[in-house]
This record gives structure tokens, C-alpha cells and sequence, in this order.
């Protein structure tokens, strides 16, 4: 049995649906999941003792020693970034004086934010769903939002201060490497290559069969709009989630240079 860990955002949902209800061919392999929110999952991945598991393309860089990036999974694209947002109008000179929310240590929301934005001594890390209503009532100035939020800030009466997917393009022209699927070396390549296998083959299958993941995905999104539901997935998952490509591998390849360049990881 192995353990396998991912968030219940929809995009992981969908994605993960036909391998949990064993709607595909396992290769004789059986998993045990659980659900957890995005730093939650980083942190479990730098503690070790997870087979399968989603994190942050950041955490991911500190974790290459001992584990693998599989091919299918990722959460890669074009405009679909993390969003710095404030309720007063700010702009980027204003925000070393400012309080920022980030959502997550080692998302790579906050390497962004960081490559970006270097001079923000102020931060505080909070769960992603709790950073629109810490700017709403005062206990930040500013934060990095992702996933769903983005569809729902304007609605707050939030606006948005730096596009952070759109940084990263322009400063790369690649799409932004936002999170993936790794497993553990210690695995051994038989069943890593399997783990492939089955991964690629859990996409595919949900892309093809959309209708048959969403009651899966609606169980762990009770409080997310429909629609809201419907574009989160339509953002995250596309041709990068299938299968990195050489897009893929060329984008996760800049990320780790820039990070190198900037500190923010080891040689």
C-alpha cells in the first residue's frame, strides 16, 4: 500500500479521481490518500514519509536529493499564476513598508513574490482561504492569493497590485511551474515507472471523462461556487498536466536557475 497525499482543491480532484476509484489499470498498485492544504503538503514532503505526493514546484527544488518529479500532474500554464492584491491602491514601491500575507513558506507563490518583490521584510504566512479577509479587515495590507481566490477577489471589493504569472512570463516566456506530483526515490525505478504510468493514465482518463471526477471533486469543494469550481479546473489542468513536455521540463529548468541566481536555493 502506498501513501498518497494531495490537496482537495478541484484541479487535484479531478485529476486524482480515476486512480483513488481505481477507474484505471493500478499495475497492481494500491494507495492509501489523504487531503491537505498546499504548506501542509510541502511541509509533509520535507518531513518525509510520504510515497506519492503534490507540492509547490519550489519545495520541490529543495526535495530533488530524494525524490522524483513524475511526467503527469503538474499544475503548469499561461495565465493562471498567483495574484499580489490589497484593498487600498498600492503599488510595487510601496510594498517594503507593507504588512503581506503569503500563503505558504514554501509555495512557490512566495518564490515568486520573493523574485519579485525582494525588499518585503513583513510577511506572514497564512492558510491561502484565510488572506482576502485578512487584507478585508486590516490584519495585512496586502497578499498573495492562489487557486480559487483569484475568481472571487474583485467580487470582495480587492484589487490587484502585480499579476505574478504574467511577471514570470515576461521575465521567461515560459509558463509558470506552480505545483507537481513527486515520489520518493526510495521507491526504486519499477515502481516510479509504474507511478508514470498511472498518473498519466489518471489524466488522461479525466480529461476525457470530465463528468465522471466531479462528484469526487464537489465533496471536497462544498463551499466553491459551480462555476468557480468548473474554472479552477479549467485553468490547472491542460496539455502541461498530461505530460511536462519539453515546455515543461525548459519552465521547471529557469525556475531553478533563477532561484539559484537569487539565493533562495542551494547550488
Amino acid at each position: 500500500m502506498l501513501s498518497l497525499a494531495i490537496s482537495p482543491c478541484p484541479n487535484d480532484t479531478f485529476i486524482f479521481d480515476p486512480l483513488i476509484h481505481n477507474r484505471i489499470d493500478l499495475d497492481g498498485l494500491k494507495f492509501n490518500y489523504e487531503l491537505h492544504d498546499v504548506e501542509s503538503l510541502n511541509n509533509m514532503a520535507l518531513n518525509g514519509g510520504i510515497d506519492m505526493i503534490k507540492v509547490s514546484f519550489f519545495t520541490y527544488l529543495l526535495l530533488q536529493q530524494n525524490f522524483v518529479l513524475l511526467d503527469s500532474g503538474s499544475a503548469m500554464g499561461f495565465g493562471n499564476g498567483p495574484l499580489l492584491i490589497s484593498k487600498n491602491k498600492y503599488t510595487l514601491e510601496d510594498l517594503p513598508g507593507l504588512r503581506v500575507a503569503i500563503p505558504g513558506r514554501y509555495t512557490t507563490a512566495h518564490m515568486l513574490f520573493r523574485i519579485a518583490s525582494p525588499g518585503v521584510k513583513n510577511k506572514e504566512f497564512m492558510m491561502f482561504s484565510e488572506i482576502e479577509d485578512a487584507i478585508l479587515t486590516g490584519r495585512v495590507d496586502a497578499g498573495v492569493i492562489i487557486h480559487e481566490n483569484r475568481f472571487t477577489y474583485e467580487q470582495k471589493g480587492l484589487q490587484k497590485i502585480l499579476d505574478l504569472g504574467k511577471y514570470w512570463e515576461q521575465l521567461t516566456g515560459s509558463p509558470i511551474p506552480l505545483g507537481g506530483i513527486i515520489a520518493r526515490k526510495g521507491l526504486g525505478y519499477n515502481t516510479i515507472n509504474k507511478l508514470n504510468r498511472i498518473m498519466h493514465r489518471s489524466v488522461e482518463y479525466a480529461m476525457k471523462h470530465p463528468a465522471e471526477a466531479m462528484p469526487f471533486v464537489r465533496e471536497h469543494s462544498q463551499e466553491m461556487d459551480e462555476e468557480v469550481m468548473k474554472k479552477h479546473i479549467h485553468l490547472y489542468v491542460n496539455e502541461n498536466t498530461l505530460s511536462l513536455g519539453t515546455g515543461g521540463k525548459v519552465a521547471l529548468s529557469k525556475l531553478q536557475k533563477i532561484a539559484r541566481e537569487k539565493g533562495l536555493i542551494d547550488d
